[in-house]
This record gives C-alpha cells, sequence and structure tokens, in this order.
C-alpha cells in the first residue's frame, strides 16, 4: 500500500471498497485450509514465509524505521507477532475438529473481545449505531455460519481452539492499532509475520512434522494462502489501521463467512441454505450501519479525539 497516503483521510466509499476487497480475500482461508492436508503450524509458517519473501522491496526502503522503536514499543511489536501466531495455529487446528461453520461461529466472536479491550484498555466510546451495527451483523454471521453447527466427540476441543482463535487475533489487532501510530504498515506487518512464523516453526518442531518437504501441490496452496488472504487481507488490514481502527475491521470481518459460503457455492458446490442466505444480508446490513456510524481514525485525531496513549500499556 501507499505509505503517503497515511497522512490523510479515506472517503467514506474507498474505506468501504478496501474493506471489501479485505474481506473477500480473507474468505479465501477455509477453502484454501481445507484444499490442505497440511498441519495448522506449516500452513501458517509458510504462507508468511512467502509473504515476507515478497514484501522484501518494499521492506528494504522502510528499514529505517526499526531504529525509531523504544524498547518497550520492541516488546508490544514482539508480543502482536506472539498473539497473531498463536491465532493462526488455534483457528487453522480447529478445522481438524469441527466443521468450518462452527470455527466460524467462534471465530467470529473477535470483534467482541476488540471491542471490549478498546473499551477497558483505551477508553474508546461507540455511538448506538455503531453498536446496533456490530450486533446486527454478529447475528447475520451467526445465522450463516452455524447453520450446519457440528456436534461430535472432539467438536468441543476445534470449539475452543477457534474460540482461542479469535480472542489472539482481537488482542495483535488491538496492539497492532495503537503501534501503527508509529511505524509503517509494511515494517509492521513484516516484523509481526516474522514473530508469529518462528512461532509457529516452533510449534512444528515440537510437534516433529517436517517444515518444508511438502508436495509441489501442498506448495501452491501455501502460496495461495500468501498472497490472497495475506497480501490482500492481513497486510491490507494492518495498512487500514492508520484509518479505520481495530474494531471497525473486526467487525468487517464479520462478512468472512458470508464470503466463505458464496466461496464454498461457486468452488465446491456445496448450497446455502434459506437461513445462511438471510444471515448474508443480514451481515453485510450490519456491517454497513456500523461503517456508518464510525468516522475513519485521521478524521478522528484531526478532532482532538485520540486514545489515552499511543502505545499499549
Amino acid at each position: 500500500m501507499d505509505e503517503s497516503m497515511e497522512s490523510k483521510a479515506l472517503s467514506p466509499l474507498l474505506r468501504v471498497l478496501l474493506l471489501t476487497v479485505g474481506v473477500v480475500a480473507v474468505s479465501f482461508s477455509a477453502i484454501f485450509i481445507k484444499w490442505s492436508d497440511a498441519p495448522a503450524g506449516v500452513l501458517g509458517m509458510n504462507r508468511l514465509l512467502i509473504t515476507m519473501v515478497l514484501m522484501l522491496p518494499w521492506v528494504w526502503k522502510r528499514r529505517s524505521d526499526w531504529t525509531t522503536l523504544s524498547r518497550k514499543e520492541w516488546g508490544w511489536l514482539i508480543l502482536s507477532g506472539v498473539f497473531l501466531g498463536l491465532h493462526f495455529w488455534g483457528w487453522i487446528s480447529s478445522f481438524r475438529y469441527t466443521s468450518v461453520a462452527s470455527s466460524m461461529v467462534l471465530l467470529n466472536t473477535a470483534p467482541l473481545f476488540t471491542a471490549l479491550g478498546a473499551f477497558l484498555v483505551f477508553r474508546q466510546r461507540f455511538g448506538h449505531v455503531a453498536l446496533s451495527g456490530m450486533g446486527l451483523a454478529l447475528v447475520g454471521s451467526v445465522m450463516v455460519a452455524g447453520a450446519d453447527l457440528q456436534v461430535g466427540k472432539t467438536a468441543w476441543i476445534g470449539d475452543l481452539l477457534s474460540a482461542f482463535g479469535a480472542l489472539s487475533v482481537a488482542i495483535h489487532m488491538l496492539i497492532g492499532e495503537q503501534l501503527r501510530n508509529k511505524l509503517s504498515s509494511t515494517i509492521y506487518s513484516f516484523t509481526v509475520f516474522g514473530v508469529a512464523s518462528l512461532l509457529l516453526m516452533a510449534i512444528n518442531l515440537a510437534d516433529g512434522v517436517p517444515l518444508f518437504d511438502w508436495p509441489y501441490r501442498e506448495w501452491g496452496i501455501f502460496l495461495l494462502l500468501s498472497l490472497v488472504p495475506t497480501v490482500f487481507g492481513h497486510v491490507l488490514f494492518n495498512w487500514l489501521l492508520k484509518f479505520v481502527g481495530a474494531v471497525t475491521i473486526e467487525t468487517a470481518i464479520l462478512g468472512e463467512p458470508v464470503g466463505a459460503i458464496l466461496l464454498a457455492f461457486w468452488l465446491l458446490g456445496e448450497p446455502a441454505t434459506t437461513v445462511q442466505i438471510l444471515g448474508c444480508a443480514l451481515t453485510i446490513g450490519g456491517i454497513a450501519w456500523y461503517l456508518r456510524g464510525q468516522p475513519d481514525r485521521v478524521s478522528q485525531d484531526a478532532q482532538g479525539v485520540r486514545f489515552r496513549s499511543t502505545t499499549p500499556g
């Protein structure tokens, strides 16, 4: 993304367009993960490593950003990467124990964790329009993903893993929102991806699974995960943290099950139920209503509306 735009406010139309691109991109994650036979740690690690290689030319231009960080900010940056790695490990692992639908329901509690953290830690306030939109989108996403909830002997393990993934990504996004006041999105994304990939590598080594000895088909899936949901999803969302905030992004991601349902119908031939179609409409409407009540962060800063601190803690 163009770092020179970071001092300017985004128009409402551009905000919606970029958020939509990101949501569509991350919606491919579940499809690609279902296609793969690799364990969660390998999927997460290799998608991040490939993304880091792709980012190197832009990172080199912004390398001086690292020298501006204090020791405390380095600590928070590493912690953000740790929670991103835990998110990938927990959420991807959940697919081995439960259905995509069950996993998505619990993953979509992330906006609630994010909003609660933003209120408790940063004293961020939300108007009635934003809260009602978030609630409507959450109800819609539960209808979309919950229409095919799986009940089984091991399903509860997947449910816990997905909920853990939701809590982890919420913490990651809240830390990132504050660090993005200091760092470019390029350096922030590259660093947290590096920390997350190292964590996942350690998990893989502890589990005794091969790190790189995988068939060409799996490497094709790793590349797809890197290019689509990571570059056009996570990297884009990290850039948008400068403009719209963590809670807004997590609320927009409630649209991910909608995209996943449509992609599953298109790519996997899985039909959508009437409840899921209604849920899609509620989710899209709720996200649109939420965004209507939330100005971008650049506009808030211009009006003197800031969190109590520019770095967590």
